[in-house]
């Protein structure tokens, strides 16, 4: 199963999402999705498992879930927004991680791409940056990867432009 994980579109996808997903089994949305607009228009792309963050408004929270646990080949997989990294762990999400135990562990929020194994929990941490034209970041990012049973491989860190780039303005 090949994923494609992303996080802070803040309302809009470039264009170059779909190149770099075209394939890919599953999107990941870890929040801040922007609009409902962001939310329909991946899921009409591919599969799509999607957070709310806290940028998110009513219609996206209803359509979304605060977190998702669920199972991907044979691995446990924690999706949350606001989530940090081992040694700075949000309160929230350090209290699912203590209770789920994921082997794979996604956030967003931070705009920055980081990709860390937590060998005190056996987990996989990652987080994709961000693909929005706003925030704090300068490269807009994407992660993509496959999982094959208990396998995870060919992770790939995907920078596709600069944030606030004027195309699709």
């Amino acid at each position: 199963m090949k994923i494609g994980v992303l996080s802070d579109t803040h309302g809009w996808v470039d264009p170059a999402v779909y190149e770099h997903f075209a394939g890919v089994d599953e999107i990941w949305h870890a929040g801040d999705a922007g609009n409902i607009g962001v939310i329909t228009e991946l899921e009409s792309f591919r599969p799509l498992r999607a957070v709310w963050g806290n940028c998110d408004d009513f219609e996206v929270r209803r359509a979304t879930s605060e977190y998702l646990f669920f199972i991907a080949g044979s691995k446990k997989v924690l999706i949350i927004h606001i989530g940090g990294y081992p040694g700075r762990w949000a309160p929230r999400a350090l209290a699912l991680i203590e209770e789920l135990k994921p082997d794979i562990f996604v956030c967003g929020h931070s705009h920055i791409l980081k990709v860390i194994y937590d060998k005190h929990r056996s987990m996989l941490c990652i987080n994709p940056g961000s693909a929005g034209r706003t925030g704090m970041h300068k490269v807009m990012t994407l992660l993509r990867f496959t999982i094959d049973d208990d396998k995870l491989s060919d992770m790939e860190v995907i920078e596709f432009g600069n944030r606030g780039h004027k195309a699709d303005y």
